[in-house]
């Protein structure tokens, strides 16, 4: 089960931001949750759990972005 994530980040002068967009773009893919994933067994039951609150906390964020809450 591997899987090959390609993620690129352009480095002009600054070497701290381009870590920066690079960290950023690793979060976003979910990297390093995949790679976590792989290293012990989660029950299906854990796993949409976590989905779940996870969707939670995203529809809280842009709730908040556009004032509702």
């Amino acid at each position: 089960m591997n899987k090959v994530t390609n993620v690129k980040v352009v480095v002009h002068n600054h070497v701290d931001r381009a870590l920066k967009q690079l960290k950023k773009k690793i979060e976003r893919e979910g990297v390093v949750r995949d790679m976590k994933r792989g290293v012990y067994f989660e029950p299906p039951t854990q796993k949409r759990r976590k989905r779940l609150i996870r969707a939670i906390k995203q529809n809280m964020i842009l709730m908040a972005g556009q004032g509702q809450l």
